[in-house]
C-alpha cells in the first residue's frame, strides 16, 4: 500500500489501472480479455446493483433468467442485429470433449459437433423474443416488463478492467408493448432512471442524448443514451435505452389482438447498463492517492482506527468504536473497527485512503481522556478534531456533505471542459485537449464520418434539450439546427 501512484497527470492509462490494482478492486484473468471482480470492486457493484434493482422494481419492472447460449438462426432473425454484434461473438460448435489418443491431454470430440452453432450470448434480445411470442396473445398480456442481471461476452481484442473486457456484468431490461407511445416513453423513462442513479448515487453528471443513426444500438429506431466526462477529458457512454420500434417483434413473428381482435405486432424496447460504471466511478472522482467513492455507494462509509501503545488503552479505545458501530448501523451507515495487530495505523491510513472510504476516525489515549476523535475527510484530505458524544449526527452530515461536494466538483469540472466551436479548424486545434465540444453539424453520416477518421472524436449525443439554433455544419457549412456533442471517448 506504500507504493505511490503514477500521477494522473503523468500518466492517465496507467494510473488507473495501479488505482484498480491498488485499491484492490479486480485483477486480470489467465483467461484472455477476462477479469477477476475482487471482494471490495464486487461489493461496490452489489451496491450499485442494489440501487437500480430497486428502482427497476418501482417503476414495474420484473426480474427474470434467460439461457446464456442462443441458437445462431436466431441471430440471423433480425439483419442489422447481426450485422452488428457478427465480429463480436463466441461460437460454442461441439459439446463434448475427450482424451487425446496420444495421452497430451483432453481435445475435442469430433464426433460431438453440434448440429446448430450456439452463441454465447452478446445481448439478448433475440432468444428473449423467442420467449415473448409464446407469452403474449392479447393486448391483456402487455406491457411485458422484464429485467435480466446476467454476464454477456463480446469478443475484444484490446481491453481495459472494468472499461472493455470479452465478459463483463450487466443488466438489460426487454419490455413490449401494445402501442409506439408506450414503448417510447418506456424507453424515455429508463433512461431517466439511469441519469437519476448517475447523478444522485455516483455523484456523477451526465448528458441526455440520442445517437445518431451510425451509432444507434444494432436493430434499434431509436437509441438514447446518457454521456458522462471524465477527468481526461474523454466522454465515457454510461447507460443506453433503445426504441426498438417492432423490428423484433416482427423478426420472431410475436403479435397480439387488441381490443377490437385487429392482431398487430407489439413493440419494443431494451436498456442497460454494465459494470463499466465501475470504471466511470473511478475516473469521475478518484484522485492520485488511490480510489474516491460517493458514500452513497462505499461499502465501508466509515472506518475506525485505533492508536494505543497497551492492551487497557485497546479495550477502552475498542468500547467506544464497538457501541459507536451499533449506532451507525441503526443509522444505515456502514461502519468497519479495524483492531488488526498485524498492521500499523499508517498502513492502515493509506490503505482505507487508497480504497476511498469517505470518512477516517482515529482515536489515541489523549482523544479517549479528552472525548474526542480525528475525524478526516477523504474528499478533501482534512482532518480535525471533533467530540466523540453524539458524533454519529455529525458523521451523517459530513456523508451528506461529501456525496453533495463531490457532485459539484465534477459538475464544475464538466462546465469548465464544455466549450462551443465555430470553424473545424478551431475543433481540430483543441479537441487532443479533452473536453464536450458544443458544434454544428449538417446532419449526413458522410460528415460524421469525416470527423471520425480525421480526430478520432465522435458525436457522443444529439442532447435530449436540442436547442433549435440555426447555424452552419462546422465541416461543410451546410445549413444545421442545432449543435451537437463531440468528444473522444471510451
Amino acid at each position: 500500500m506504500s507504493q505511490k501512484l503514477t500521477s494522473r497527470s503523468e500518466d492517465y492509462s496507467k494510473w488507473y489501472n495501479e488505482l484498480v490494482n491498488k485499491a484492490d478492486l479486480a485483477e486480470h484473468s489467465d483467461v484472455r480479455g477476462c477479469m477477476i471482480i475482487k471482494p471490495y470492486g464486487y461489493a461496490i457493484w452489489e451496491k450499485m446493483r442494489d440501487v437500480l434493482d430497486v428502482k427497476f422494481k418501482e417503476t414495474g419492472h420484473q426480474n427474470a433468467y434467460f439461457p446464456l447460449f442462443i441458437p445462431k438462426s436466431y441471430l440471423s432473425k433480425e439483419a442489422s442485429h447481426v450485422e452488428g454484434f457478427a465480429k463480436e461473438c463466441a461460437v460454442v460448435t461441439h459439446y463434448r470433449l475427450m482424451n487425446a489418443p496420444d495421452g497430451s491431454g483432453v481435445v475435442v470430440d469430433p464426433s460431438a459437433k453440434l448440429e446448430e452453432e450456439l452463441i454465447i450470448r452478446p445481448t439478448s434480445e433475440t432468444i428473449i423474443w423467442n420467449s415473448y411470442k409464446n407469452w403474449i396473445q392479447s393486448y391483456r398480456d402487455l406491457p411485458i416488463l422484464i429485467n435480466q442481471w446476467a454476464n454477456v461476452v463480446r469478443w475484444e481484442m484490446r481491453t481495459r478492467l472494468f472499461l472493455r473486457t470479452t465478459e463483463f456484468l450487466w443488466q438489460e431490461g426487454h419490455t413490449a408493448h401494445a402501442t409506439k407511445q408506450e414503448a417510447m416513453d418506456e424507453a424515455d423513462q429508463m433512461l431517466h432512471v439511469y441519469a437519476d442513479f448517475a447523478e444522485n448515487y455516483m455523484a456523477m453528471p451526465v448528458l441526455l442524448g440520442r445517437k445518431t443513426e451510425s451509432e444507434r444500438f444494432a436493430g434499434a429506431e431509436d437509441t438514447l443514451c446518457i454521456e458522462a466526462l471524465m477527468q481526461d477529458g474523454k466522454a465515457l457512454q454510461a447507460g443506453t435505452s433503445h426504441f426498438l420500434g417492432q423490428n423484433f417483434a416482427k423478426a420472431f413473428d410475436v403479435k397480439f389482438a387488441d381490443k377490437e381482435g385487429k392482431l398487430d405486432h407489439v413493440w419494443a424496447t431494451s436498456w442497460g447498463v454494465s459494470t463499466r460504471l465501475m470504471g466511470a466511478l473511478i475516473m469521475t472522482h478518484s484522485d492520485d492517492e488511490g480510489l474516491v467513492l460517493p458514500p452513497s455507494l462505499a461499502p465501508i462509509q466509515v472506518v475506525g482506527i485505533p492508536i494505543y501503545r497497551n492492551d487497557d488503552e485497546l479495550n477502552a479505545i475498542s468500547d467506544k468504536f464497538i457501541t459507536l458501530g451499533k449506532s451507525l448501523k441503526s443509522l444505515g451507515i456502514s461502519f468497519k473497527f479495524d483492531n488488526d495487530d498485524n498492521r500499523r495505523q499508517g498502513w492502515k491510513f493509506a490503505e482505507y485512503e487508497s480504497k476511498g472510504v469517505p470518512i477516517r476516525l482515529a482515536m489515541g489515549p489523549r482523544d479517549l481522556e479528552n472525548g474526542n476523535v480525528e475525524l478526516a475527510r477523504r474528499d478533501l484530505k482534512t482532518k480535525e478534531i471533533v467530540a466523540f458524544d453524539g458524533i454519529e449526527s455529525m458523521i451523517q452530515q459530513v456523508l451528506a456533505a461529501i456525496q453533495q461536494n463531490l457532485l459539484q466538483r465534477s459538475k464544475d469540472f464538466r462546465t469548465n471542459n464544455t466549450f462551443i466551436v465555430d470553424t473545424y479548424e478551431e475543433f481540430k486545434e483543441k479537441i487532443d485537449a479533452g473536453g464536450f465540444f458544443m458544434a454544428h453539424w449538417d446532419g449526413t453520416n458522410e460528415t460524421e464520418e469525416k470527423i471520425k477518421n480525421e480526430t478520432q472524436a465522435t458525436i457522443r449525443c444529439i442532447p435530449l434539450d436540442f436547442v433549435n439554433e440555426e447555424g452552419k455544419c462546422m465541416v461543410t457549412g451546410a445549413p444545421s439546427k442545432g449543435r451537437v456533442v463531440f468528444a473522444k471517448a471510451y
